[in-house]
């Protein structure tokens, strides 16, 4: 008689595959605009001016359409007329609810004159 051993192969599941949306893992994909800063009076705090194009429903006319964002500027280095990049974040205060990322262009020195 033949000797039969039970050998039993346990099949393991495969690990779970973390997956992060962004690079850093912490941070899921966030609203991202560029505009200009209109004012940088405040402490930490920047108003930001994004110009939003769209075609108007019922015209099909080009509309230009301007929303201004309070952003959060921790070093205090975004100038007037900076072009800049905000992110969405949690909010900071009553209003702010953006923070600086990036100065994308800086504007030249030439300071507007109120009219």
């Amino acid at each position: 008689m033949a000797d039969t051993t039970n050998t039993t192969t346990t099949a393991t599941a495969p690990a779970p595959v973390l997956r992060s949306t962004t690079a850093e893992g912490g941070r899921g994909t966030r609203k991202q605009r560029v505009g200009e800063v209109v004012s940088d009076k405040m402490a930490k705090t920047i108003v930001v001016q994004v110009e939003r194009r769209f075609s108007h429903a019922k015209f099909s006319k080009v509309v230009t359409a301007y929303k201004k964002f309070y952003a959060h500027d921790e070093k205090c280095e975004a100038k007037l007329g900076d072009q800049v990049r905000i992110e969405e974040t949690r909010p900071l205060s009553r209003t702010k609810r953006w923070r600086l990322v990036e100065i994308v262009v800086r504007a030249s020195g030439v300071q507007r004159v109120a009219a």
